[in-house]
């Protein structure tokens, strides 16, 4: 079974605790149509079905290789065979497939990976580095293929309502101090109280002891905790997801050099082929059994 703790440092990495700009509006955001239900789980769509993407001409086309880490569960983690596995790399091996590429898979420390695809050691990123301007500045970066929602959890014998500003008035919602979910739920659901905590375990620890009547967090690891032994099937999600991405980011892509835009234009069109041929809905099955959405 994937780590626990594993999962925490990837989420850490992602969103950190990063001082956001506040907006505005609640940003309660409703997946693009085209999005699915299988065998209960949610399954988002991040393919505008409107945009036909146009296939580069890849006649001839290099090796491609592919830079990817393996301890960032469940998007890449070492298999019980001892390769490498995960979201990510499942989709890039498809990806390349589905472009009939020939491809490499190289895995290094995560702190090396950008570094690498810029000295020329590998020609794409399949790792959980989320989409920002810097990132922009350095490198080519594809739409994004997965994003981690903020998601409320609630214990289910409580039967608590979908979180809204009148429900939430007089509620204890929990959520990890000094990050974006708190800073969200101050600026757009002021009437709840909250109630800080320094790590998630001890935040989940709480409502499952129902210390507090919600927990406000992201969706990737509440997922994977809601489906392991841990929570004991004591909560369930209640309302959203939400991924304002001022802030819970814009999500992970893949990175690419600059002066490969025409390998960025076909893993563009490659993951939206892959949306459409059930082939990401078949991978999001095998790793996401609680769905983050």
């Amino acid at each position: 079974m994937v780590g626990i703790a594993n999962v925490i440092i990837f989420v850490s990495r992602f969103v950190g605790r990063i001082k956001w700009n506040l907006i505005p509006a609640v940003a309660l955001l409703v997946l693009l149509p085209g999005s699915a239900v299988a065998q209960g789980v949610a399954i988002p769509n991040f393919w505008d079905p409107r945009a036909a993407m146009d296939k580069p001409d890849l006649t001839g086309f290099r090796p491609v290789r592919f830079l990817v880490d393996d301890d960032f569960p469940p998007l890449a983690f070492v298999g019980p065979d001892g390769n490498p596995t995960g979201f990510s790399i499942e989709l890039s091996r498809a990806l390349c497939e589905k472009l009939a590429l020939t491809c490499t898979l190289q895995v290094r420390r995560f702190n090396m990976l950008l570094d690498a695809l810029a000295d020329r050691q590998g020609d794409v990123v399949a790792a959980g580095f989320p989409i920002s301007a810097a990132l922009r500045q350095r490198f080519l970066v594809t739409n994004p293929y997965f994003k981690i929602p903020a998601r409320f959890a609630a214990r289910k014998d409580r039967r608590q309502p979908e979180p809204t500003a009148g429900a939430l008035a007089g509620k204890t919602v929990g959520v990890l101090g000094g990050t974006a979910h708190e800073a969200y739920l101050k600026a757009f659901l002021p009437g709840a109280t909250l109630k800080a905590f320094d790590t998630l375990p001890n935040a989940q620890a709480a409502l499952k002891a129902g210390e507090v009547d919600y927990l406000f967090a992201d969706g990737l690891n509440l997922s994977l905790w809601l489906g392991g032994v841990e929570s004991a099937d004591c909560c369930a999600f209640v309302g959203g997801p939400y991924l304002e991405s001022r802030f819970f980011g814009e999500g992970i892509g893949l990175v690419v050099r600059q002066d490969d835009e025409v390998l960025r234009r076909a893993l563009d069109y490659g993951l939206q082929q892959l949306w459409k041929d059930g082939k990401y809905a078949e991978l999001y099955l095998r790793f996401f059994p609680v769905s983050p959405f």
